[in-house]
């Protein structure tokens, strides 16, 4: 069988990734129709599958579609999502819209497809959360998360195409000695680090911090795990680090950890210190995997401690492959 897809909010960097992804993966596509805001409504956007005339988003008609894939703003998701379901149509929302309702799958394949069942909404976990579910699910299941700790350094790509673009153009100003603006970030993103994304909580950790705390509980089905995260925007264009602590329930050692990282589905393992291999966004980017290493005993915790590090590629494994990975574990008439 082949389905009709519509990718809305096509012309940002997931959608135009989830196309990629699309194509790459081969997925039975019969018709993709791309939308996106009515000012880009009517321009021809160039694809793996030939030349597509964008739409109005806010036009879908959506008992023409098998699948939507919504790139696009929480409060659109919101308004729409809804429509689309009662339409008959399947939707794989990136947004935050329905990831914390109890009545919506959040769904990282490798770990719960099995938590589709019939819904025909399924959300998209934060990028930062899906790239470290994959290898702290697997340590999970085998020793136990007593405590985990994060720290992350994320790429300007999580701000959309705009954040991307303000690094390269904001980089050139600093170089050539001029002004250095920032509108995506809340200061200079230029050979800068900021602890700051997304809103303040009233705990005092961000909001995309406390995403990484919420959705890995549903993920893992698992709401008393304790999680801290600490979320940082680093100048590099895409894929995010992360520095993960573990205290686990029972021992672990770091050979026992490669041993068994390097069996999951969707890690690549890099932990070669002496020949100075290990993740890095320069090696991660359009990567479909998520690349671990710095494997080592944690000097805290001792042998119920791990630290390590990963990359994962924020437009892809963050959000894009994820979500065609969903459509491709629905179970479609």
């Amino acid at each position: 069988m082949s389905y009709k897809i519509g990718i809305m909010g096509a012309t940002g960097a997931v959608g135009r990734e989830i196309i990629e992804v699309l194509s790459n993966r081969d997925f039975p596509v019969e018709e993709l129709r791309l939308y996106a805001s009515q000012r880009s409504a009517g321009k021809v956007m160039e694809t793996p599958f030939g030349e597509i005339t964008i739409e109005n988003a806010d036009m879908v008609d959506y008992s023409e579609l098998d699948i939507a894939f919504f790139a696009i703003s929480g409060s659109w998701s919101k308004a729409n999502a809804r429509k689309a379901t009662d339409a008959g149509c399947y939707v794989i929302d990136n947004s935050s819209a329905y990831r914390y309702d109890d009545n919506v799958p959040l769904v990282v394949p490798e770990i719960n497809a099995h938590a589709i069942g019939d819904s025909k909404l399924i959300a998209n976990p934060n990028c930062t959360t899906a790239i470290a579910a994959i290898p702290l699910y697997a340590l999970h299941k085998e020793y136990g998360l007593k405590k985990v700790i994060i720290s992350t350094y994320q790429a300007t790509s999580g701000a959309g195409a705009a954040g991307m673009n303000e690094l390269i153009n904001e980089t050139r100003n600093y170089l050539e000695g001029k002004e250095v603006k920032n509108e995506a970030f809340v200061h200079p993103i230029v050979f800068n680090t900021i602890p700051h994304i997304d809103s303040f909580q009233e705990n005092d950790y961000t909001r995309e911090e406390m995403k990484v705390v919420w959705e890995t509980h549903k993920i893992f089905e698992e709401p008393d795990i304790p999680i801290s995260c600490t979320c940082v925007r680093i100048p590099t264009l895409r894929v995010h680090g992360e520095s993960i602590v573990i205290e686990t329930e029972k021992p672990i050692s770091p050979a026992s950890a490669r041993k068994l990282l390097a069996s999951v589905e969707g890690v690549e393992l890099k932990d070669d210190i002496e020949n100075n291999v290990y993740p890095m966004p320069l090696t991660a980017t359009q990567k479909c995997d998520v690349e671990v290493g710095r494997i080592r005993q944690n000097i805290v915790f001792g042998d119920h401690g791990l630290e390590f590090f990963i990359c994962g590629d924020q437009i892809l494994k963050g959000a894009a492959l994820n979500a065609v990975q969903i459509a491709e574990k629905l179970e479609l008439n």
